[in-house]
């Protein structure tokens, strides 16, 4: 039997020799705000020393149920130099939980989904348990029979899978209203299910499966369709009987423009993940985590954690001896993190241990090249990806076959690819993954995964309008020792979001200080195939786009990742989801522009038509009127709120004013629709398609109603702003688009955590 963590037992004293910590300011924020033990008044009772000897002393005691005489002192103080000097960290959930009453240290899980209303329904439940244990879910749903198909136990006919997404999406948000971590899940439906092009545009919807990522799950046959300009088989998963016939290059052009768009939906290439699936005869892969780098069979959990390379360079080049040793203790690590694991359902703790995945990936990969001088864009950043991913790999291999001697090979090992040499007796069945590591970078002061720099430099706004930047250090030191790190230069590369073009700055340092506005999607796609080549799991990370991009141009990436070998793809366009606050290029309010024609306020007539609109908020019922003037367009807005006075009706009469002065200068409803909605308030109201976040956001949808009912649906309003974020809904900083999720590098809120 594992030892489980009830009841939590407090470890001995640190040693007084250990390390101490080196967290930032900014990461120490971010432990006390999220990780750190606090009491029932919310004080933290821990200290970042404290956080790390109780993961590390927790994880060691995993030793017991091998060796019970083992020195779990010495096991755990290792385990915890490695953390305290920022040479690897776990996932969150381990951070958070290890050693206290949760103990669920996972972050990645995949439920099955069987074409039945017990499956379904028992996977909602299944869900809920897990996302209040603090984990992330991905299905597939490809085995729901489709919509209108018959329904034999009734005589009725089939919804369909994305009506039973929806049940799974209001399930997660009561989640959240609970308290606890934000649920994510990822929605994978296969490319010839027959509601596939419903799938692909449902987020077009603002409305829409706010708790999913979402992807396609392109198969070998649908690529090949693709490539003859042919026609490939819908089937219906109830009987696998072909329904219909589509043209490839039809469904593969309605996915690019939706990613266009939106951002969504990715792809996975699923019959690719099915090849390196090291268990074929346990099951079928048919989905992956939120984030679509861990590939799972169902009911199968992963743990995570990643090696900081930026702490791997050691006078101009690679410290392998280093690298090598951290990566076999996090190996260790991880494999403990298997048997100590407080399992959320026995089918998962069962198949997770019949096959013992862990999932070590990197970080800090560009600051790396930075302290190199290598230019992520390069060829020679490509090689060194490949290099340094194969020594990651073929170290995490025999460090798993070392532990399997000693312990045993993982209990589905004669049912896997690995029965044919028993001489080397794996003990996980798959060992490396690269993960996106948004919160975690923050506390290790590193770049995210394997993504470039965001910026080096970016602007945030605090109290009293005053401005601090926040600068790469490695950049800053670089600046510094060589004479040209100025004020002025960093409020320019945090307009710019770029050092490029800056003559300050000399040319060599410019070559290889690119940020991700440098990068093209070709250069990302590179950096993500040569990680891949030796990932026993897939790559997460996000190809970032120009606004500016085309159409064409999304299409091309997605083509050159299948055929450079990449598991899946995610993509994102600057901008597309309107309220995007990077606050690059827009740091500077005292920076020239262009001056635009004059906006004329018109006069109100005498009299008007419009609307009225009941919106029930948190604070109440609220009237919003909507007149428009004899074009049909929106010229004024009111609202009223309960009774009359109040913050809230202060702050609704406000929205109101503001907006009818903004239609009267003769702007368009959907700017205004896209800054209003989503933004959150302490009390929300409803649920799924009628949940209402704020007074501010009940507005937008009134206006989006309004325009709906006037004009027929408007495209623009859908399309264009697909899960509108805004700032960071907890502290209000930076959020930055990586590995296919929304990060702020602030506090550590993560969308997909």
């Amino acid at each position: 039997m594992s030892p489980r963590q009830k009841p939590v037992k407090s470890p001995p004293p640190l040693p007084k020799t250990a390390t101490k910590p080196q967290f930032s300011e900014n990461a120490i924020t971010v432990l006390e705000r999220r990780y750190l033990k606090k009491n029932s008044s919310g004080k933290a009772v821990e200290d970042p020393r404290d956080m790390l000897w109780r993961v590390a002393w927790t994880i060691a005691e995993g030793e017991k149920v091998f060796d019970p005489e083992a020195d779990i002192k010495k096991i755990a103080t290792d385990f915890y130099e490695m953390m305290a000097r920022l040479e690897f960290l776990p996932n969150s959930p381990t951070l958070m939980n290890a050693g206290r009453e949760l103990g669920q240290l996972s972050a990645c899980f995949v439920l099955p989904i069987e074409d039945s209303m017990e499956s379904i329904f028992e996977a909602v439940k299944q869900t809920a348990l897990i996302h209040k244990s603090g984990g992330g879910t991905g299905f597939s749903f490809s085995r729901i029979r489709p919509r209108n198909d018959l329904v034999h136990s009734t005589s009725g006919i089939s919804s369909g899978p994305l009506s039973f997404m929806s049940v799974f999406d209001c399930a997660t948000e009561t989640i959240k209203q609970g308290g606890t971590r934000r649920g994510a899940n990822m929605a994978i439906l296969r490319v010839d299910h027959p509601d596939i092009l419903d799938f692909i545009t449902v987020k077009a919807d603002l409305s829409k499966l706010h708790n999913f990522n979402l992807s396609v799950a392109l198969t070998d046959e649908f690529m090949t369709a693709l490539k003859n300009d042919d026609e490939y088989d819908l089937v219906n998963p109830r009987d696998r009987e072909v329904v219909k016939r589509l043209k490839a290059r039809e469904v593969f052009s309605q996915i690019v423009r939706q990613a266009w768009l939106s951002g969504e939906p990715g792809i996975v290439f699923i019959d690719r993940i099915n090849a390196d699936n090291p268990t074929p005869e346990v099951g079928e892969i048919e989905s992956t985590n939120p984030c679509g780098e861990q590939p799972l069979l169902p009911h199968e959990s992963c743990n995570l954690g990643s090696v900081n390379l930026a702490k791997m360079y050691q006078d101009g080049k690679v410290d392998y001896e280093r690298l090598g040793r951290v990566v076999t203790r996090a190996v260790h690590f991880l494999d403990n993190v298997v048997d100590i694991n407080n399992y959320p359902l026995p089918e998962i703790e069962e198949q997770t241990k019949a096959n013992r995945k862990i999932g070590l990936g990197v970080m800090g990969f560009a600051d790396l090249l930075m302290l190199l001088g290598i230019p992520y864009s390069s060829q020679k950043a490509r090689d060194l990806a490949v290099e340094l991913m194969e020594f990651v790999d073929q170290t995490a291999l025999k460090a798993s076959v070392e532990l399997g001697r000693k312990r045993g090979a993982f209990p589905n090992f004669a049912r896997s690819i690995y029965a044919d040499n028993p001489a080397l007796p794996v003990r996980n069945a798959t060992r490396t993954t690269i993960a996106p590591t948004g919160t975690i970078s923050i506390l290790a002061g590193c770049s995210s995964g394997v993504e470039p720099i965001f910026a080096l430099a970016f602007l945030r706004r605090v109290m009293d309008d005053d401005e601090l930047f926040e600068v790469n250090p490695i950049f800053e030191k670089v600046a510094r020792e060589n004479n040209f790190y100025s004020r002025s230069l960093i409020r320019e590369i945090a307009h710019n979001g770029s050092c490029m073009g800056i003559e300050e700055i000399p040319e060599k340092f410019r070559l290889y200080f690119e940020s991700a506005h440098d990068i093209t999607p070709h250069d990302h796609i590179e950096i993500q195939a040569a990680f891949q080549k030796h990932t026993d799991n897939a790559v997460s990370k996000t190809i970032n786009f120009s606004h500016d991009a085309t159409v064409e141009q999304v299409e091309k990436a997605y083509l050159s990742a299948y055929e450079r070998g990449c598991k899946g793809v995610t993509i994102y366009r600057d901008g597309c989801r309107e309220n995007q606050v990077l606050n690059i290029g827009k740091t500077d309010s005292k920076q020239p522009a262009a001056t635009p024609e004059k906006p004329i306020k018109r006069d109100r007539p005498r009299a008007l038509t419009g609307r009225t609109y009941q919106m029930t908020t948190g604070c109440g019922p609220l009237y919003i009127t909507i007149n428009d003037d004899d074009q049909g367009l929106p010229f004024e807005l009111f609202n009223t709120i309960g009774k009359a006075g109040g913050c809230a009706a202060s702050q609704s009469e406000a929205i109101g004013r503001l907006v009818s002065l903004a239609w009267r200068s003769g702007l368009n409803p959907e700017p205004i629709v896209k800054q209003l909605i989503g933004i959150s308030c302490h009390k929300p109201a409803g649920f799924g398609e009628n949940r209402v976040t704020s007074c501010a956001d009940a507005i937008a949808q009134a206006i989006r109603n309004h325009i709906e009912a006037s004009n027929g649906r408007n495209q623009a309003l859908h399309s264009e702003n697909n899960n509108a974020f805004g700032a960071c809904p907890e502290c209000g900083g930076v959020v930055e688009h990586e590995g296919g999720c929304m990060v702020c590098h602030t506090c550590g809120y993560s969308e997909c955590a």
